[in-house]
């Protein structure tokens, strides 16, 4: 009852892209309701609460999805940077609903986006594999005048609006960059921690560090893989240490994806060694890799700004009605971030 007080069962519809119906019978708790339609009345609630300023406000609602195939650190990223960007979207009154599964592939995207395009929404925001299910599902929504912008990694000629996201491959050469200045023998192999389940994102950047590397050295320099599968962070730490078992003067770290606790869990791995790396690269400043940096643990971070591409997509998605065109890839420039230039509100 206390949730009825706060959003009307309209609201909550809205929301959760249920009907009205359902989620009477959610909130009067009626048998016969699944506990996956419970979980995403929840979820809509939640949403709503977190959304509130944007609830209260009067006049023309627009409600955009976000869809990621995505790793819980960065969904969770994704929606706390849209989340604060929301009430600047003025004039009109903006709210979003969020469908996100770690490592999904391009069937349960392309499942997701049918539902969206059922349910009504005025845009998309996209973060997924190019897949050609997931290309055609974008051009069902095209079809039907509901527009996309891909957010992260892109699909150029799907008939998506436009793109926003990180220069991905200019930031692994960046990374190798650094790396090399720091380690400077050829001969030191890299530590690279991968996603078990890499986005394209993460594959454009491995291409920019190892072109780099090439091209700084003339040679590529041997690269020792960890995997990371987002969920159990001693596992990586665990495989940290193994790897330096076998290499032990390894001094060199490049983390192109770790998820929740996964830089951590590499520090963790060469302190049971009894080491530390000499250089340790990292994407993106969430809280975890903001103390990890201020207490020297990571070398530098490369972190771009999240806020401003979420903004960018939402901008691109209320302009959607007055132009057709596709638009051209915007890549947000990266941030080198150290020990001495973290952000104070990090």
């Amino acid at each position: 009852m206390s949730v009825r007080r706060k959003f009307s069962v309209r609201d909550i519809a809205v929301q959760s892209g249920l009907s009205e119906a359902t989620v009477d019978r959610v909130l009067h708790e009626r048998p016969g309701v699944r506990a996956a339609t419970v979980e995403q009345v929840r979820r809509a609630v939640a949403d709503l609460e977190r959304q509130q300023s944007q609830v209260r406000l009067t006049g023309r609602t627009v409600m955009f999805d976000v869809v990621m195939a995505a790793p819980r650190r960065f969904a969770d990223a994704v929606r706390a940077a849209l989340e604060v960007e929301l009430p600047a979207l003025h004039p009109a009154t903006v709210r979003a609903r969020f469908h996100t599964c770690a490592g999904a592939g391009g069937d349960w995207v392309a499942a997701e986006l049918d539902r969206v395009l059922r349910t009504g929404s005025n845009g998309v925001v996209l973060q997924s594999p190019d897949l050609p299910e997931v290309r055609a599902a974008v051009r069902r929504l095209s079809d039907a005048q509901v527009p996309v912008v891909t957010l992260a990694s892109d699909l150029p000629g799907s008939r998506r609006r436009g793109y926003v996201g990180a220069d991905n491959q200019g930031a692994g050469a960046t990374a190798a960059y650094l790396l090399t200045q720091w380690v400077p023998d050829p001969a030191e192999p890299v530590l690279v921690v991968r996603s078990r389940q890499p986005q394209d994102s993460e594959r454009e950047r491995w291409r920019g560090f190892e072109a780099a590397l090439a091209q700084l050295e003339g040679s590529v320099r041997p690269v020792r893989d960890v995997l990371d599968d987002d969920r159990d962070p001693l596992l990586l730490e665990e495989a940290v240490a193994g790897a330096l078992a076998d290499l032990p003067g390894l001094r060199a770290v490049y983390s192109m994806c770790a998820g929740a606790g996964g830089n951590g869990a590499v520090v963790r791995g060469f302190e049971r060694a009894r080491t530390r790396p000499v250089a340790f690269v990292a994407h993106d400043l969430d809280g975890e890799n903001a103390d990890l940096l201020r207490r020297g643990d990571l070398s530098a971070v490369l972190h771009h700004d999240l806020r401003s591409d979420c903004r960018h997509a939402c901008r691109m998605l209320l302009q959607a009605p007055y132009t057709r065109s596709e638009l051209p890839g915007t890549a947000s420039a990266i941030q080198i971030l150290t020990p001495f230039n973290v952000p104070p509100d990090a």
